[in-house]
Order: structure tokens, then sequence, then C-alpha cells
């Protein structure tokens, strides 16, 4: 019993309403589908991100008075489980529960990012529930140059991705985020380099001198990966200036690809 009355929801609970629901949405083939797609090790239910999204959300209407320390207590319960479906759901009520969070909790974030092992994770972690922190609580991004230091890749990663939300909206701090990218230039990991080009190509569709001019910048350095990613939505005049064909590919694709209503 919690000390204004209210019983506390043990992740016990939380854990038996998400394996009953999981068993009843999941199916086999759905399940053997994501394992494959993803590479992972971990067990699944076989249930699609809606069905675990609407579980989240079904769990919070049930829910609506959790504490802080029970959402915490919950989350590590559900996230030192092998079941893909368990962690995932657990990440979609950091989501819920966002107001609860504060940047003090970064470190305790940062740890699931470091304990997860697919991108499929990292990501929603990264962009969605630290992103909703660090845009709160700004000065909470002097800890991403730690993390651009961080011996797991998913935790560089999340150093960069941590800024997706604000910066695709034309805000946040872009000289941050070109700093730590610029040190990460050289980093073969394909998870990386993804990360770089993909936030500017964010950038690009508000800012595209940003892109440019990061790409311009450390054209040397830069992966092909990054480059043709960052670079995927940049005006024709930029791109040549970066060597680059003046129409991306999706464009060439476009215009071979007839449009359905046209005559033929």
């Amino acid at each position: 019993m919690a000390p204004d009355g209210r019983a506390v929801t043990p992740p016990a609970a939380a854990r038996s309403f998400f394996r009953k629901r999981f068993s009843q949405v999941g199916t086999p083939a759905r399940a053997k589908q994501e394992q494959a797609y993803l590479k992972s090790d971990l067990r699944f239910h076989g249930a699609s991100v809606p069905e675990i999204r609407r579980a989240g959300a079904d769990f919070a209407r049930a829910h609506p008075d959790l504490t802080r320390a029970e959402l915490r207590a919950i989350v590590r319960a559900l996230y030192a489980s092998d079941w893909y479906e368990y962690r995932s759901v657990s990440i979609a009520l950091l989501g819920r529960y966002e107001d609860l969070l504060r940047a003090t909790d970064l470190p305790w974030l940062a740890g699931l990012v470091r304990s997860s092992n697919t991108w499929a994770h990292v990501d929603w972690l990264a962009a969605g529930v630290i992103g909703g922190i660090v845009e709160r609580y700004p000065a909470s991004l002097k800890r991403l140059p730690v993390w651009a230091e961080d011996q797991s890749f998913w935790v560089r990663r999340t150093a960069l991705l941590a800024q997706l939300r604000v910066l695709s909206r034309g805000a946040g701090d872009f000289d941050l985020f070109a700093r730590l990218a610029a040190g990460m230039l050289d980093e073969r990991e394909f998870f990386i380099r993804k990360a770089i080009g993909w936030i500017l190509r964010e950038v690009s569709k508000t800012r595209p001198e940003l892109a440019y001019g990061f790409l311009r910048d450390h054209r040397a350095e830069v992966s092909s990966l990054s480059l043709q990613e960052g670079a995927k939505y940049l005006p024709a005049a930029m791109r040549t200036k970066l060597g680059l064909p003046a129409m991306a590919a999706w464009q060439r694709r476009d215009e071979r690809t007839p449009d359905k209503d046209s005559p033929r």
C-alpha cells in the first residue's frame, strides 16, 4: 500500500498483464518473421508494433497514478526479460509516463540502451524517450559528449539520435551534433554512419544549408552511406557541389515510374 492509500502496482502484475495480452495477439508466423528481420536472439510472441503500443496505452489507462518508482521497477523487470515484446512495451510505457522522467534518469536509460542489442529498441529509446528528456531539460545535453565516447556503439548512436526530433523541427543544438558527428566520421560501424546521415537528412528538410555545410566541410572524411543519406533531399545545386548527381536516386526512380493516371 502506498502512503496515500493507493494500491502499489508491482512488476509481477505488469508482467502478467502483458504476458496475457501478447499471448492472445501474437502469432507464430509473425514471431518467426520478426526474429529473422531483426536478427535477434530474443524470444518473440509475434505481436505487431501497433498491438504493443496499444497494450502499453491500455495499461497506462488502467494505472493513471503510477509513481516514478513503480514505473522504473516495472521497466527494469520487463527489460530484464528475454522477450522482445516485454522490452518493447517497457519503452512504450516510458513514453506514456514521460512526465515522470527526469534528467537524473538518463544514466539509467543509457544503461537500458547499453543492454539492448537491436536498433528497434535503441532508436525508440534514443530518439523518443531520451530525446524527450533532453528537450525538456536542455542542460542534460552535456551528457551527449560523454556518451559519444562510450565503448558501446549503441550508446554512441544514442548521443547522435537524442536530438533527432528537435533538430528535425528546426531547433536543437546543431553545432553540438556536428561536433559529435565529426568525431565519429572515422568509424566503420554501419549504425553510426547511418545515424549521421539520418540526422543530416532530416535537418536538410528545414535547414539545408546546415546539412550541406557539414557535408562540404567533411567531404573527404564522410562515408558514402552518410553522404548519400544526408544529401538525399538537398537541392540540386548543393548536391552537385558535393560531387553528387543533381538528382538523388529516389528522384530518378520517380521519374522512371509513370503516373498510373497518365496516358501511356
